[in-house]
């Protein structure tokens, strides 16, 4: 058994003061300080205990990320993988949907069978107590079922309609799929994945309110990184904007201040509702990397004062990291830290379904753990019980 002694903690009922976390592979326990001594006194069993300064907040779960430090999910390595899930670590990023890009399908194929293979790596690992980086939980297909129109920076020449015939064989890989629903006729594939877990997500859509609305009836009930590639906010013809505001949709947004104006982030997702709101990176192979010419889906992309476009000024992902997608909701809104933190953690594991074992510092649920100091910046990382991270 360890116990973590001298942070606040973050819980569902607020943050705690003058407690102590104690833990193995998942949160056994947290007791007041005085408590814990006095148990200590009478205890049989050894405690491994570490003393630490900050705030102990739950891990943070990127639904949709395509890359970082050099490398792109795309790469359809182990290699690119692993590099991948380790560099997400000092971002505070213990668990990510492996996201891909509308290339051709043997490609994806690829990349679907390397991820299997991954999750298979890490748990392996996590079972000999090995450190494994990030937890990849599976894959989030970001097209290739998109709308030509609204491609964003994603290969127009790999663009398919929607069908579920080769998926059959990676369901227990796929947790996503961002689609346009205006692509699928009579809504048939939504409707063969009912049967499914996975989540189906309006993206890369020109879709009307209308047809988002009867796409909300047939389960498909989240928005890819909402204002972005897709029919916008009009009066008269509110679209994927307008269904996100105004229908029981959840959604999730970029909050690096490019993607989306830095002070409409707050007030939006506020109306929006936190509760319905996931923070996600988007990030790609640029992210922490120094800026110039990278690659992404095939296609050139520049980096350029944070901002990532192809040649053709497509915004073309990002370079942000999770804990400065928190930094920036602080700075440049009035959301309280521990609401950031429920959209970075909680509302991900609820979106997956697995907020039983991920989300929040609760007993019984795996003890992925982030310490942040006084900066919000991350001091430690612990996934399953296993220090991943520490700035020392």
């Amino acid at each position: 058994m360890k116990a973590l002694i001298g942070a606040k903690i973050l819980t569902q009922e607020g943050i705690l003061d003058k407690h102590v976390l104690l833990f193995d592979e998942t949160i056994l326990e947290i007791v007041p300080e005085a408590l814990y001594a006095e148990r200590s006194q009478h205890a049989e069993q050894m405690v491994e205990e570490t003393a630490i300064k900050g705030l102990l907040v739950p891990g943070f779960i990127d639904i949709h990320i395509h890359g970082s430090s050099g490398y792109d999910v795309m790469d359809g390595t182990q290699e690119a993988l692993m590099a991948i899930s380790n560099s997400l670590l000092k971002s505070g990023t213990t668990s990510f949907l492996a996201t891909t890009m509308t290339m051709s399908q043997m490609a994806i194929e690829q990349t679907l069978s390397a991820i299997k293979l991954a999750i298979e790596m890490q748990s392996l690992q996590m079972s000999q107590n090995k450190a494994t980086g990030a937890r990849i939980l599976g894959a989030h297909l970001e097209g290739p079922f998109i709308n030509p129109q609204f491609k964003g920076a994603q290969n127009i020449d790999y663009i398919q309609k929607p069908t579920r015939e080769w998926l059959d064989a990676y369901l227990n890989t796929i947790k996503m799929i961002t689609y346009a629903p205006e692509m699928d006729d009579d809504f048939a594939f939504a409707k063969s994945m009912k049967d499914t877990d996975v989540v189906l997500s309006i993206g890369h859509s020109g879709c009307d309110y209308e047809t988002a609305a009867l796409a909300l009836n047939e389960g498909v009930d989240h928005i890819t990184h909402c204002f972005n590639a897709m029919s916008g906010l009009h009066h008269r013809k509110p679209g994927v904007v307008g269904a996100a505001l105004t229908l029981p949709f959840t959604i999730d947004i970029i909050t690096d201040g490019i993607h989306v104006h830095p002070k409409f982030m707050g007030p939006f997702i506020e109306l929006k509702g936190i509760d319905k709101t996931v923070l996600i990176t988007d990030a790609m192979r640029a992210a922490m990397m120094p800026e110039g010419s990278y690659e992404l889906g095939g296609q050139k992309v520049v980096v350029n004062d944070g901002c990532c476009r192809l040649e053709d000024g497509t915004l073309a992902g990002s370079v942000l990291s999770m804990d400065e997608a928190l930094r920036n909701l602080l700075n440049h809104s009035t959301i309280t830290l521990p609401q950031i933190v429920q959209m970075l953690s909680e509302n991900p594991a609820k979106k997956l379904g697995i907020f039983d074992k991920f989300g929040s510092l609760t007993p019984g649920k795996q003890a992925d753990m982030v310490i942040l100091n006084d900066e919000n910046r991350v001091v430690k990382v612990f996934i399953g019980g296993i220090l991943n991270y520490s700035e020392d």
